[in-house]
């Protein structure tokens, strides 16, 4: 933007809408997911360290303003053009400026290209390896898919952010910032406007910035002042903004997502649904014969055979809406649609498609000899010898095979039991039982079973066991993530990173978000910040040693706090931190394997056995341990404590664990916990006699091992 284009914006006479464009990320409204606090776009604005970006939303969400929010605050060249206004020409004379740039000054170049989907091919072709060479920065900004309407090589080297239409709030804001600007909006004038006015505005303008603005601005400029004051009534709203704007594109997104949401309200039978999707479409100017041919597919796909008459009702009402037009040929439009949501359904004509698979994977089998053509080749072929007529049968049915003989038995339809399909259900399943009985009575079967033992090497059972603990790992680390369902844009703490385990999935489903690790000792800290070096700096997490002051979307820890001193402090930090939800995984060792019930109690004395065990249960019951000194009923109390809601699950789990030598020795160390702990109560004697017990009858054997992990699901009530 040039000094003459930024006095223009400025210029009393601008529109409204340009005159209140947000300068700085703190003045910009809505689209807290992406610029909110902690999030990745705003702490890469604010540090002036952006990478090739794509802005996708609807009208008036702030794209552009968002580029020149950048072009405000960056250090970098910042070149502007359009995409509609420009051609080769302007893409060459913007690489040549950052060129000369980057040359002279070391300065980089961002280059903010506006409806980005309107270059053609051979435009976006042209930017593309001065953006991979880092040339330019590129920023564009589109109303249209990026995944379809973009370069497929621009794409992939931009991070994408989808911006939403602003919620009521964020209108609102608006609407009040324009009114208190004394220099770019309405602050000087002395302006009242009823609150059912603004709630119209604000629900007309269906989300758009911009057009809540325009409408605003056309309120005030047409309303005469009385005794110096504007006052802004319903009437006066209402034919400021007169019809909501609906977003709808023939060729874009609106069209496929609105379509989608019809088609699944018809599959899954709510015809309420389905007509408001359908009003959504006609009221946007959608054409009712793709509507049709889409509801065509449907009664073949969805309805079938659980109610035949779906396509030829369809169909009858395609031809109405042809003979009448519109707007009356919304009726059989309607009807059409609503047959459909109450027809039972049934997809079993999806078995072609399995018959289809079955014809490209299997070699082509030839026509089995009764089938064949009888009328040349019978005499001196035999073809179509051995067929059986069916009309020459009880029930015009005979069984006999039909199939090529690779595919012997294969099934492909699948009837349901809803509607008609229902009534031939049952003969379809007895005729192909019969048809099965005659394949097996047809033919020499001999059954061979071969029984072999199972392979015992010593290597299998090590690699297995060890493998099973990586699987149990990624297990706890999917359904931690499964449970938590973050979005791409949220706010991530993992309280105990640990090795890192749910800390670089965290960064994997987040790349729009960011992530906080909480790290305990330095040792964790320094290996996790050498293995984040990997990482493009704005991806990589924010290691931290004390919790944060930010709130976040998503909290998730495994063993994070059943070892923590004070539970009840440690938890109410975590109330003041949590915007959404909590989930953790924690280990419960008050009720963990034992050692003594891996032993055989036939293999010492029995008394040894006793003590032996209550040396060894007397571990878990230490009252100063804080891993051992609860239960899951007082975890529970401590987060209702907090004002949680919480959802628990007890989980009990065995694992094939390979008992080595090392293992036995970590266990029977003169130091270790395990063996003071026997000592207490037995023998040196026999504390060595039990570690020869494990040598000699234990070593390296594999053992189930059993343990329990308690599962939480955490979250603040719900305001009623």
């Amino acid at each position: 933007m040039d000094l003459f284009e930024h006095r223009l914006l400025n210029h009393p006479e601008a529109p409204l809408a340009a005159r209140m464009r947000p300068r700085t990320i703190d003045e910009f409204v809505g689209q807290s997911a992406i610029v909110g606090q902690g999030r990745l776009l705003r702490r890469a604005i604010q540090a002036d360290q952006l990478s090739s970006l794509i802005l996708y939303g609807p009208p008036g969400t702030g794209k552009t303003t968002l580029a020149q929010i950048i072009a405000n605050t960056t250090q970098a060249h910042f070149i502007a053009i359009n995409a509609v206004l420009a051609g080769i020409k302007d893409i060459r004379d913007a690489i040549s400026q950052a060129q000369d740039r980057r040359k002279l000054y070391n300065q980089r170049t961002i280059l903010f290209v506006d409806e980005v989907h309107r270059f053609n091919k051979s435009q976006q072709d042209a930017l593309l390896p001065w953006v991979e060479n880092g040339t330019v920065i590129l920023i564009g900004a589109t109303t249209e898919n990026p995944y379809f309407e973009v370069n497929k090589a621009l794409v992939s080297r931009s991070r994408l952010f989808q911006l939403k239409p602003l919620n009521s709030e964020d209108l609102k804001q608006v609407i009040e910032q324009a009114l208190q600007d004394s220099e770019r909006g309405y602050g000087t004038l002395k302006i009242q406007i009823d609150s059912d006015a603004i709630e119209h505005l604000v629900n007309v303008a269906n989300g758009d910035a911009r057009s809540l603005l325009n409408a605003l601005e056309l309120a005030v400029e047409t309303t005469p002042p009385d005794e110096g004051q504007i006052h802004l009534t319903i009437a006066i709203a209402e034919e400021s903004i007169q019809q909501r704007a609906v977003l709808y594109d023939k060729e874009g997104d609106a069209h496929f997502d609105t379509i989608s949401a019809f088609i699944k309200s018809l599959r899954g039978s709510d015809p309420d649904a389905a007509l408001y999707w359908l009003a959504r479409m006609v009221y946007a100017g959608e054409d009712p014969r793709f509507i049709f041919r889409r509801m065509l597919i449907l009664a073949g796909e969805d309805v079938g055979l659980a109610d035949p008459s779906a396509v030829v009702v369809v169909n009858a009402c395609a031809e109405a809406f042809d003979r009448v037009g519109m707007p009356e040929g919304r009726y059989p439009l309607a009807q059409a649609a609503l047959y459909l949501a109450n027809a039972p359904k049934s997809n079993s004509v999806m078995g072609f498609f399995d018959a289809l698979a079955a014809v490209e994977r299997e070699r082509e089998s030839e026509v089995p000899l009764h089938l064949r053509d009888a009328n040349r080749d019978k005499e001196g072929f035999g073809h179509g010898a051995g067929y059986l007529y069916p009309h020459s049968y009880r029930e015009h049915w005979v069984a006999q095979q039909y199939l090529p003989a690779s595919l012997q038995g294969q099934v492909f339809y699948q009837p349901s039991d809803q509607g008609f399909e229902a009534t031939i259900r049952e003969k379809v399943v007895r005729d192909r039982e019969a048809q099965l009985a005659a394949l097996v009575e047809g033919m020499d079967i001999s059954e061979r079973l071969t029984l072999s033992p199972a392979n015992s090497s010593l290597d299998r059972w090590l690699a297995r066991s060890l493998s099973q603990v990586g699987e149990r790992l990624g297990e706890i680390r999917d359904r931690i993530f499964t449970l938590a369902n973050p979005q791409r844009h949220h706010l991530i703490l993992d309280l105990n990173a640990g090795s890192g385990l749910l800390t670089w999935e965290a960064v994997r489903q987040v790349p729009e978000g960011g992530v906080y690790s909480y790290v305990q000792t330095e040792k964790e800290l320094a290996a996790l910040r050498e293995q984040s070096q990997s990482l493009p700096e704005l991806s990589r997490p924010i290691f931290v040693q004390e919790l944060p002051e930010i709130k976040f979307d998503r909290i998730i820890g495994r063993n994070a706090i059943y070892a923590e001193s004070d539970k009840v402090s440690a938890i109410a930090a975590l109330a003041e931190l949590l915007a959404g939800q909590m989930v953790l995984a924690e280990s419960i060792p008050s009720v963990a394997q034992r050692l003594y019930q891996l032993a055989d109690p036939m293999w010492v004395k029995p008394k040894l056995y006793d003590r032996w065990q209550a040396a060894e249960e007397a571990i878990y019951q230490n009252s100063d341990d804080p891993k051992l000194n609860w239960t899951v009923e007082e975890l529970r109390s401590y987060f209702e404590q907090a004002g949680f809601e919480v959802e628990m699950q007890i989980e009990q789990s065995q694992t094939e664990v390979y008992l080595s030598s090392k293992m036995f020795d970590r266990w029977f160390a003169p130091d270790s916990t395990y063996t003071t702990h026997l000592a207490k109560r037995l023998k040196s004697s026999e504390v060595s006699q039990i570690q020869q017990l494990f040598s000699t009858r234990l070593l390296n054997q594999t053992v189930n091992w059993r343990s329990s992990t308690l599962w939480l699901q955490i979250r603040k009530p719900t305001s009623s």
